[in-house]
């Protein structure tokens, strides 16, 4: 039975092009205009786009399993229409030595469905006290990172921005003044105040940007900026790339559509960087409009539902987003016109993949776009089932994701 995608929506250069295709349900195939033979139709209204490609995902594996694994978090990618991820190296071990990467390597080689690239850390066991073996490991990772934790000292930080400029890699930086933390665990703003939890100030972001902006002027590396979330990192980046600083950035679908007064006393709407103010949201909505902000990535982060069952203060910091990245973006910015589904596609497909040189075949991942449905995190493929967006009604079912001429995932 072949299945014929009807007035389907391609992106195609940068535009979306009306065509129709045929899934013979292995592959799917432009035909211009089909005949008729044995075809049904079933979906009259779908987009067929890239391959996304998030450059910031937690798949916890080696040393933290029980949240996820390679296997799991591949599989949820491939739901959620990726064909390719870069893993963080908060591991145990953190891959900070050929030794310690390999063992990541080879769970990638034996499990993963689509594409997987590990980062390398900056300092042995993202400790900041002394680099990892950084020219050893650069051959076999997409960048250097020392996520969750940030590089706190600057004169180290600007050395491995040289190092990293001499083998031409990126500094993905997760970017925290941990003198300004205090304690706080969501933003320092109305609901914080309002319901007696201690805050994280936006300074303790914005600050440490600032001083990467100003190394990486000077070294002239390939800097990228993980997971902003204030109005003032918008600004700075902003003015770094109007100045020439090799500069890219991230935001989360969270970031985009959400802000602390959605806050909810439940462990799902805890993560780091936190929810800022409704006017974080609006300056970073802005920053994806006028191109300072270059994609959008989930930050992935799955953890055991112990360790997000308490509460706002003492749940652990993360959720999880490659289920619901493009739906959430979806019924959220494009359907509300505010976002081109162009755009969208640029954000989580074509921009990550052209700033991290992953020159791999993108596949394609299909979309119902008038599924409508409720969040279900029950139904994630993830092991991993704290999401902000649990319950909420969405538009854009997956249909299936195509990548190395595999079907990696089809819905039911």
């Amino acid at each position: 039975m072949i299945t014929v995608l009807k007035n389907a929506k391609i992106y195609d250069g940068g535009v979306m092009k009306t065509c129709e295709a045929a899934f013979d349900g292995t592959s799917l195939t432009m035909t211009g205009a089909m005949g008729g033979g044995t075809s049904v139709s079933k979906f009259e209204n779908v987009a067929i786009l890239p391959g996304f490609c998030d450059v910031h995902v937690h798949f916890r594996e080696p040393g933290f399993s029980y949240k996820e694994d390679i296997a799991s978090g591949s599989a949820a990618a491939a739901r959620g229409g990726y064909t390719a991820v870069c893993t963080m190296p908060n591991l145990n071990p953190t891959p900070d030595t050929l030794e310690h990467l390999e063992i990541q390597r080879k769970a990638i080689a034996e499990k993963a469905k689509i594409a997987v690239y590990p980062y390398g850390t900056i300092t042995m066991g993202e400790l900041g006290k002394e680099f990892s073996d950084m020219e050893a490991i650069a051959p076999y990772v997409i960048g250097f990172s020392d996520d969750g934790r940030g590089v706190q000292d600057g004169g180290m930080m600007r050395e491995a921005m040289e190092r990293a400029k001499a083998m031409g890699k990126i500094i993905a930086a997760h970017c925290e003044d941990n003198t300004l933390l205090r304690g706080g665990y969501i933003h320092d703003g109305a609901y914080a105040k309002a319901h007696g939890h201690k805050g994280i100030c936006s300074e303790s972001e914005w600050k440490q940007i600032k001083r990467d902006i100003e190394l990486a002027a000077k070294v002239g590396c390939k800097y990228h900026v993980c997971h902003i979330s204030t109005k003032e990192s918008v600004s700075l980046i902003r003015d770094a790339k109007k100045s020439g600083v090799d500069i890219t950035c991230e935001t989360g679908p969270h970031y985009l559509v959400l802000d602390d007064s959605c806050l909810q006393e439940n462990g799902r709407f805890k993560m780091n960087p936190p929810l800022r103010s409704p006017e974080d949201r609006e300056a970073l909505v802005e920053g994806i409009l006028d191109g300072t902000i270059d994609m959008v990535a989930t930050d992935h982060a799955p953890h055991s539902a112990e360790e997000k069952g308490r509460g706002l203060a003492k749940s652990a910091m993360g959720v999880v987003g490659l289920e619901t990245a493009f739906p959430v973006l979806y019924t959220g910015l494009v359907r509300k016109g505010i976002l081109t589904l162009e755009k969208l596609a640029e954000l989580l497909s074509v921009n990550p993949r052209k700033r991290f040189g992953i020159t791999s075949d993108a596949g394609y991942c299909v979309w119902d776009l008038d599924a409508c449905y409720k969040v279900n995190p029950e139904e994630f493929l993830s092991m991993g089932r704290s999401t902000p967006f649990a319950g909420d009604t969405v538009y854009g079912k997956n249909l299936m994701t195509i990548y190395g001429g595999t079907l990696v995932w089809q819905s039911n």
